[in-house]
């Protein structure tokens, strides 16, 4: 009995090693798929190839600035002390040339006026008298009937009257235009942009009163450096997009031609023949126009930003991505300029960019399964 239960302990060690030692077999394969499965799921990241080609771009610089007006007039009367009776016009009004925009009292500029007329008329009755004396004394002179020295005397007299007559002219003349200057009337055609009197307002000489944007145009102003005004000519093409998203046009009037000492910028001017809805103030980005290139350019989703910093992902013959970083430039209909870092016929991946990392195996296919494949 002790020997047959030996045997049969025996024989259940080992089996049960037997069974130990497959199960651990198992388990080994098991990992070892596992793991095969990981490699084989990391090598299966599926992307579309795009090649870098050469691409007509418009060449932009990019620069922000104010609106303002071409020219705004400020506006007051050359008079102290007088009241304002009458205000015609309001901020934001259309305003033409010649029209009357305020009007001071000037009940005493008249009264002024009326007695230079007075003065002026009684000087110019004095002239004809002087001219009929001396005309009645040429003629006794033919007879001898008055003497040299008295035909002197009204020619003098006629001499003095035409100079009282030209002092009441000049007094006169100097009444009206005081009294014209009760009447402040609009220079040029505009809008009004700011008003600074109430009726009832005494004010007084040089004191702004109205502003006037002048022909109600408007420009756009930006500040460059020293390199890109250098790039910019008269009557380039200038884009301004608002707020809304409306895109408005205009052209290069006028480049600075000196920078700021300080800032070493200058000053571009573009006139804004149709500003839209824009107001004088507005703050807008601006892209000018200064030619058409051939640049290289790859699509958007194949550059990414990672650190700061622009990448692309280029394959080498076993299908695993290298990293590369590049120079972006300016965007255009999903294409990006590449100005360093590739060259013409460069493959780099397009979609799948984003979910790749330096030394990744790929499956590349086309752009449409690209898109349809999950990484």
């Amino acid at each position: 009995m002790p020997i047959t239960t030996s045997r049969k302990a025996a024989s259940l060690f080992l089996v049960t090693v037997f069974v130990l030692s497959g199960c651990s077999k198992s388990a080994e394969k098991e990992d070892a798929a596992s793991a095969s499965n990981k490699v084989d799921a990391g090598a299966s990241l599926t992307v579309s190839l795009a090649k870098a080609e050469t691409r007509k771009l418009e060449r932009l610089i990019i620069a922000s600035g104010p609106v303002s007006p071409w020219e705004e007039m400020q506006l007051g009367v050359e008079l102290s002390g007088v009241r304002v009776t009458s205000l015609n016009v309001d901020v934001g009004q259309q305003v033409k040339r010649g029209q009357v925009l305020l009007e001071l009292d000037h009940r005493t500029l008249d009264s002024e006026l009326r007695q230079a007329d007075a003065s002026l008329n009684e000087a110019k009755a004095g002239v004809q008298l002087a001219n009929v004396n001396l005309g009645r004394g040429q003629k006794l002179s033919q007879s001898q009937l008055i003497s040299a020295s008295a035909l002197d005397e009204l020619r003098a007299a006629q001499v003095q009257a035409q100079a009282r007559a030209a002092t009441s002219q000049a007094v006169r003349d100097g009444v009206q235009l005081r009294r014209d200057f009760a009447v402040l009337r609009a220079p040029d055609d505009g809008i009004i942009s700011k008003r600074l009197v109430q009726p009832g307002q005494v004010v007084a000489a040089g004191t702004e009163l109205l502003r006037l944007i002048r022909q109600g145009r408007l420009e756009w102003r930006a500040e460059l450096n020293e390199n890109d005004l250098a790039k910019v000519k008269t009557g380039a093409t200038i884009r301004l997009q608002t707020s809304a998203g409306e895109i408005i046009e205009g052209r290069v009037r006028a480049v600075s031609p000196g920078l700021d000492a300080t800032t070493r910028t200058g000053t571009l001017y573009a006139d804004l023949p149709n500003p839209g809805s824009l107001k004088a103030g507005t703050f807008l980005e601006g892209r000018v126009l200064i030619g058409e290139g051939d640049v290289l350019m790859v699509p958007t989703s194949a550059v990414v930003q990672r650190d700061g910093y622009s990448y692309v992902f280029k394959v080498n013959a076993d299908n695993i991505v290298q990293r590369v970083r590049v120079a972006s430039g300016m965007s255009e209909k999903g294409f990006v300029e590449i100005s360093q870092g590739l060259k013409i016929g460069d493959a780099v991946v397009n979609s799948g960019a984003g979910f790749l990392a330096d030394g990744d195996r790929v499956r590349i296919v086309s752009d449409s399964k690209a898109k349809d494949a999950k990484p």
